[in-house]
């Protein structure tokens, strides 16, 4: 019995033949050029917007970023105040790492027995409290202690190590 198709000895003439055949230097470069004038093809959306008009406009989001962080510090005082003072600081530094409370101050104070935990947290899960996360240092870890609750639940996070 025969498994062969019955067309394999005429592939094999024209593979053959092909082999045989050879285009001169530069044809293949020279067609696609001249199927891209032919043919052109329509920029996408994102392309058509200038290096300098995406520029502007990250600029004008951290100027309304930093003012409107400027202008919540001076509306309450208590978001930039020295939590060594006695203050009630949402954000602040303290111990060389910045402290940040995750819950609300009254639940933190009303805490029967807080107890602190030191672990890394990656640097992505912290991106959404406003640590600067770049690409090159996503997959980085960052020394933090936390303050749990009696329930497991972290109430705050001191960063210690913030590069």
């Amino acid at each position: 019995m025969d498994n062969r198709d019955p067309l394999d000895p005429l592939f094999d003439a024209l593979r053959g033949e092909m082999a045989k055949l050879d285009a001169p230097r530069g044809v293949e470069k020279e067609l696609l050029q001249a199927f891209a004038r032919q043919f052109p093809q329509k920029k996408r959306w994102y392309q058509t917007l200038a290096l300098k008009r995406w520029a502007l406009a990250g600029g004008l989001s951290t100027a309304v970023t930093a003012l409107t962080v400027f202008s919540l510090v001076l509306h309450n005082p208590r978001l930039g105040a020295d939590p060594d003072a006695g203050s009630r600081a949402l954000v602040a530094r303290s111990g060389g790492g910045l402290f940040i409370a995750l819950e609300s101050l009254d639940r933190i104070e009303s805490e029967p027995a807080p107890r602190v935990v030191e672990t890394e947290v990656s640097r992505s899960s912290l991106a959404p409290l406003g640590i600067p996360l770049t690409p090159e240092n996503a997959g980085d870890t960052v020394k933090a202690e936390m303050l749990l609750g009696a329930d497991g639940q972290p109430l705050a996070v001191r960063l210690t190590s913030i590069d």
